[in-house]
């Protein structure tokens, strides 16, 4: 066994955190505040969950950071300064460390701790909670803040284990950094973190090589530093900010146009697609109601954009490469970068197309594709995560008749709200299928839910009951009308990490809430008020 960071609190409380990130600090500041003893398990050295593991060179958030903060505490809202319209990891992982500090969490996290095994007591509805450092706890209610985005997909390569130099994969990038001057760099993948990654590995490296399989949509952050007299008005707004951004699709104060895009004139379409442009990121697939759900409204954006991107790249036939022809545009994440497509026109830069050149194995000394060999002296995997699911999948979470969770989402996984599961009671889900997700901006929905958990509990308290555990056929019901709002859009034309099409073997199943964020804390909120419809509440 490894050794574990110092316990310092007792090993019965009243609820376990899995996971120290943005849910996981707020969960555990949330749950103290209201008396109950909790202990958050982290398996980093450090506060921050994606954002500590996630340094790879241009990393950045693609929500403003303005936006993407905690709306919980005023003073903590007008104290920081963000430095820049989109911050980069190194700002938003001291951001996380000086919530911690501010509130006085890490007394309650344990570090170098992971979970290995959550087992439900049938007999007294607690669960016993095993960890890698032979440390084990008890807790009436199990908060998994484990993050949809937090368990790396390492690619099954034939010779991966044999390349002889050096295998960097971007989620798990050297804290002290990696210096690649001079050196002949190869990427495999160009979904977000390799889109980031790119243009700052090629400023480096002596020759780059980027694998790409699929083109994805991204578009220019615009980032811009922050003056203090922007950081003054955005703090004297925050007020209506939050409550838009709370009522909206995805968690921003950003309002789509009020009409569809084909039943308004082209130059006001046009000047629409430019405002969203200047605004930069992936709001760009927001601008009009009905670009994920009418084809031809999605194809007036799909060309404005491909109109910007090959103006900007000098050979024609790197551009072809570049621009997607398997999804309409926005039904995968689009992107958020600065300078990806002006990258490629670098002379130490080379696009290699695995759709008609597929890598046949790597070697010792680099990659084969099925027509050329590239030498490599560092290998970069940026090939992004087993999402939604894959973080709780790799604890044994065992529940009522000895089912484990693995086994009930042998399908796909199914819930109530995103939630609850049937079989597993005090047992909650924090951003993760059956629930908007990744479809909006996580810091407002980690608060969302953490607040949602905590009234369930109050509500329990104030009965004298037990638990509380969601009943099957609520969950039914939730799944389907989940999967009936995806099939309802555009959504499901792509082969995206949305349905788990990343992962081999992975059902294909569409796991967001596609609703809206507004719509979906409406639904919460009105279970709630109804007594937790849905739910059973077993009683003492």
């Amino acid at each position: 066994m490894k050794p574990s960071s110092p316990v310092q609190g007792p090993a019965e409380v009243d609820v376990v955190v899995v996971g120290a990130g943005i849910a996981g600090l707020y969960a555990l500041h949330k749950f103290r505040s209201r008396g109950l003893t909790v202990r958050v398990l982290e398996a980093g050295d450090g506060v921050g969950g994606v954002w500590y593991w996630n340094r790879y060179p241009g990393a950045r958030c693609d929500v403003e950071s303005v936006d993407y903060s905690y709306s919980f505490d005023e003073a903590l809202q007008q104290e920081w300064n963000w430095s820049e319209k989109y911050a980069a990891q190194p700002e938003i992982l001291a951001y996380l460390e000086h919530v911690a500090d501010r509130f006085d969490l890490r007394r309650d996290i344990e570090f170098g701790t992971r979970v290995t095994d959550v087992v439900l007591d049938e007999q007294t509805l607690r669960w016993q909670v095993d960890t890698d450092t032979g440390r084990a706890l008890t807790a009436r209610f199990v908060v998994l803040a484990t993050g949809p985005l937090s368990n790396a997909n390492t690619p099954a390569i034939e010779g991966l284990d044999t390349f002889a130099g050096r295998v960097l994969h971007t989620s798990h990038w050297p804290h002290d950094g990696v210096e690649l001057t001079g050196e002949r760099v190869g990427v495999i993948g160009t979904g977000s973190s390799g889109i980031q990654a790119i243009p700052c590995l090629a400023e480096q490296a002596q020759r780059l090589h980027v694998f790409q399989r699929t083109a994805n949509y991204s578009v220019p952050a615009g980032n811009t530093p922050l003056t203090e007299q922007d950081r003054q008005a955005q703090k004297a707004d925050y007020a209506r900010r939050r409550q838009l951004s709370m009522a909206s699709g995805g968690g921003s104060p950003h309002q789509a146009h009020p009409r569809p895009a084909l039943a308004v004139s082209e130059q006001e379409r046009r000047d629409a697609y430019e405002k969203r442009w200047a605004l930069g990121g992936v709001l760009f697939s927001k601008t009009f109601p009905d670009q994920l759900t009418d084809p031809a409204a999605n194809d007036t954006a799909r060309l404005f954009w491909e109109e910007k991107v090959r103006a900007v790249i000098d050979d024609p036939r790197v551009a072809d490469l570049l621009v997607p022809g398997d999804h309409p545009i926005g039904t995968k994440r689009i992107c958020t970068d600065t300078n990806y497509y002006q990258t490629y026109n670098r002379d130490n830069v080379e696009l290699v197309d695995l759709k008609t050149t597929p890598i046949a194995r790597i070697d010792a000394e680099g990659v084969h594709t099925t027509a050329a060999h590239y030498p490599i002296d560092t290998l970069v995997l940026a090939t992004g995560f087993d999402a939604m699911t894959g973080s709780v999948s790799r604890m044994n979470i065992v529940g009522r008749d000895g089912r484990t969770l693995n086994e009930a989402w042998r399908e796909g996984p199914k819930t109530y709200l995103g939630l609850g599961m049937t079989g597993f009671p005090n047992l909650f889900n924090l951003t993760g299928p059956g629930s908007p997700s990744v479809l909006a901006n996580m810091v407002l929905h980690s608060e969302l839910h953490v607040d949602w958990v905590a009234e369930a509990i109050g509500f329990l308290e104030s009965r004298a009951a037990v638990a509380m555990e969601a009943r099957a056929d609520a969950v039914a019901a939730w799944v389907d009308e989940c999967a009936a709002r995806a099939a309802g859009t555009l959504m499901t034309q792509a082969n995206s990490w949305y349905l788990g099409a990343n992962i081999a073997g992975r059902p294909r199943v569409f796991m967001p809430f596609v609703g809206g964020f507004g719509v979906y804390g409406k639904i919460i909120a009105e279970v709630a008020a109804a007594q937790y419809k849905g739910f059973d509440i077993i009683e003492a």
